[in-house]
């Protein structure tokens, strides 16, 4: 017999987070198990983020007492269909283990976790449209292992396409993948005023973003290159577009970030005079774009999760965003 915990990582037990399928893939019968901590104070649970184990073990000890229940369920025996489908068989038995602890359950994962916490130069808004983005990568077969692959491959693509606007059909050619549901989901994401067209360089950026969510400046090189005149330069409206794409938001104003970063006022900027900026302003999200629109109606309201034991940040349902509203489109 082997133990496994399917959510790949530890969290804050406010719901269950999607459970990757490897235990699932053999299709032979498992037992869930749940652990519940009934304690008044919870000092048991710890993330990747916020204090370490042995702060968490010092806190435990602090304690009189701690309970843990431990909560065998019935085998679950997996149906024909779910043998065939292992992500069908993890989200079912996710869905019985759910139930019996009285939480709901969440289409995030570990690297959507990681994706809104990232520390990099820009933090993604509340209700930025990328964690919705990096669910379709998934869903369209795209591997975490194999992400940076086909980040450098699309990129490459993009640099030796002509032209940049492409339909439902040329994106599906692009990607290498059949039209199908998700992979139209995905195209609503950029569909500027649902024009049935795309400007395929704000995809590249996206999918840069989920691949490496804390390098800000190696995100914003790519962009730079995609969108760079032959000179070198993009305009207020270019790094407008970039940031826009960056972020996940439908709006935003960086007339004051280019005007501080193009002190020659030529009307144009290049990666160099950028990366320049950022090396001296370090908080250049916060002191020129958070600043001017914490609020504001487009949305560039930074992430500020509830922690429901004072600890873990919260990445459940209700707090997070994640009620099967309809899809935000990501631009304009």
């Amino acid at each position: 017999k082997i133990m496994i915990f399917p959510e790949g990582t530890c969290t804050n037990r406010s719901c269950l987070i999607t459970f990757k399928p490897g235990a699932f893939i053999p299709g032979v019968p498992v037992q869930p198990v749940v652990l519940r901590y009934p304690n008044k104070l919870d000092t048991i649970t710890w993330t990747w983020q916020g204090p370490g184990a042995f702060e968490i073990l010092w806190l435990t000890l602090c304690q009189f007492h701690n309970s843990v229940e431990i909560e065998f369920l019935p085998v679950y025996i997996p149906s024909e269909e779910e043998r065939k489908n292992p992500v069908l068989y993890a989200n079912n038995v996710r869905r019985v283990m759910a139930e019996a602890l009285g939480v709901p359950v969440t289409d995030y994962t570990f690297e959507d976790c990681q994706l809104a916490l990232a520390e990099g130069q820009l933090r993604l808004p509340s209700d930025t449209c990328l964690l919705e983005f990096a669910k379709l990568v998934r869903s369209l077969g795209l591997k975490p292992e194999t992400l940076e692959d086909d980040l450098d491959k699309y990129a490459a693509s993009v640099m030796k396409m002509k032209k940049k606007m492409v339909d439902l059909k040329e994106f599906s050619a692009y990607l290498e993948f059949p039209v199908s549901q998700t992979l139209e989901s995905m195209f609503a994401l950029f569909d500027e005023n649902e024009a049935g067209v795309i400007d395929i360089r704000e995809f590249v950026i996206a999918l840069s973003v989920v691949c490496k969510p804390s390098k800000t400046l190696e995100t914003i090189q790519l962009a730079f290159q995609l969108y760079q005149s032959e000179g070198g330069t993009v305009t207020e409206e270019d790094l407008a577009h970039i940031l826009k794409t960056a972020m996940g938001v439908s709006q935003i104003d960086v007339t004051h970030l280019f005007k501080a970063v193009d002190e020659e006022k030529k009307g144009k900027i290049t990666y160099d005079d950028f990366y320049t900026f950022a090396v001296l302003h370090p908080h250049f999200a916060e002191e020129y774009l958070y600043a001017d629109q914490m609020g504001a109606e487009s949305g560039l309201k930074t992430s500020s999760l509830s922690a429901p034991n004072g600890i873990c940040t919260d990445f459940s349902p209700d707090s997070a965003g994640d009620r099967r509203r309809p899809l935000q489109k990501k631009l304009n």
